[in-house]
């Protein structure tokens, strides 16, 4: 069924995207699994406009062929997770990540049957949206991002909406989680047997009062992070507050006993007399020069983790020239001392926003017309395995490989 595939783009020819799919699908039951994941990764490499079966059969298969396609995606039961282990595994060797970002993603709906849709806020927009609420961790490093795991926020009225979850088919144990879980979560899950090098966590709290519970729950399992958050984002302070800004030059000893003070508070206390580095920055090698003054003051020791003694928290402060207030605040348990490189990791976070862009736009990420919550991660999974083809094709061609096999 699959020997006729077209192929109208050079840099999918039909071995190497075949190899590429052969590794990624390699757990799967069957043969007809294999067969269908293909065809639906081609088309949403190939495919212009929407990717909806119809436009995927017809473009891969030269025929409207939509019932296998939407049974493969919507109903078959293999597993999302064994493909998104073996996609970071892939990106992962490729391209060790320098962080991994946890970001929040939009998708608009009509109606009101999909798993998870409800009608709600969304901070990055400003107001309400019919949609659903995904957080996605990617790996990140110098050539790109790559989503490699998603989990589906449930709003909680779907726990006791019988009908609803019924006809969304959302399994029983699925229920309302806070975001600070799903990351965690998600975190865990990583953490278990995916063969992925760890890397600092990247993470945006600054629409959150509370960040304590995922700060806590990173420290208890020895991950580095380092979290923006918002001015009235609340932080555990030593008893004096951030009385006394840190010597970058130096190191830092734990503050005193723990009290809650909003960020903005704390940034105060630092703003008349607090010692700021100013730092200039590009973004690329041929864009113009960025400066900007960061305040570092400590704030508690964090949790002891697993691996290790517990690592001092600090608040950094971005306070630009000319600015009666701080821009943004990170809280971070990474060493203070390199400051340079935390703004460098800080700025990686524009780059995932960037591909999470590419992936709505080039990949189909939001074209999914499924109602099922299997349906709605086997779709996000194979979106994202598609961003990976053309990253892990990218850097083969980058480093005079064959390139017909991304995976090679």
């Amino acid at each position: 069924m699959i020997s006729n595939l077209r192929s109208p783009r050079a840099a999918l020819r039909q071995d190497g995207l075949s190899a590429y799919c052969q590794d990624l699908f390699a757990d799967f039951a069957r043969s007809d699994q294999r067969r269908w994941g293909e065809v639906y990764l081609r088309g949403l490499l190939q495919t212009p406009g929407r990717k909806t079966p119809a436009a995927i059969s017809e473009q891969v298969l030269g025929r409207r062929t939509v019932q296998p396609i939407q049974q493969f995606v919507n109903q078959s039961t293999w597993e999302a997770g064994d493909v998104r282990r073996r996609l970071a595994e892939l990106v992962g060797a490729a391209a060790p990540p320098q962080a991994w970002s946890v970001q929040d993603v939009v998708f608009p709906k009509n109606g009101t049957r999909s798993a998870g849709v409800a009608r709600q806020f969304v901070p990055r927009q400003g107001r309400m949206m019919n949609c659903q609420l995904a957080v996605a961790t990617s790996l990140v490093s110098q050539h790109g991002s790559q989503p490699v795991n998603w989990q589906l926020v449930l709003p909680r009225h779907w726990d006791a909406d019988e009908e609803l979850r019924s006809q969304a088919h959302v399994p029983d144990g699925v229920r309302c989680l806070p975001r600070h879980r799903l990351v965690l979560d998600s975190l865990d899950e990583m953490l278990g047997e995916w063969d992925v090098p760890l890397a600092p966590v990247l993470a945006d709290w600054s629409h959150e009062t509370e960040v304590e519970p995922l700060l806590v729950g990173l420290e208890e399992r020895g991950l580095g992070y380092l979290v923006q958050t918002g001015a009235a984002t609340v932080l555990q302070a030593g008893a004096g507050g951030a009385h006394r800004a840190v010597p970058l030059a130096h190191r830092v000893h734990r503050a005193p006993a723990a009290v809650r003070r909003r960020a903005a508070e704390l940034a105060d206390e630092l703003g008349p007399q607090g010692e700021r580095a100013v730092l200039a920055w590009r973004d690329a090698p041929d864009a113009r020069a960025r400066h900007s003054q960061f305040v570092v003051a400590p704030l508690t020791a964090g949790r002891r983790g697993a691996g290790g003694p517990a690592a001092a928290r600090h608040l950094v402060v971005e306070w630009p020239f000319g600015r009666s207030q701080p821009r943004t605040y990170w809280v971070t348990n990474l060493p203070v001392q390199r400051l340079p490189e935390l703004v460098a990791l800080a700025e990686l976070r524009g780059r995932a926003a960037a591909d999470f862009e590419r992936l709505h736009r080039d990949y189909g990420l939001g074209d999914f017309e499924g109602r099922s919550f299997r349906g709605w991660h086997h779709h996000v999974t194979l979106a994202s395995a598609a961003l990976g083809y053309d990253l892990l094709h990218g850097l083969a061609r980058e480093r005079g490989e064959d390139g017909s096999s991304a995976t090679g």
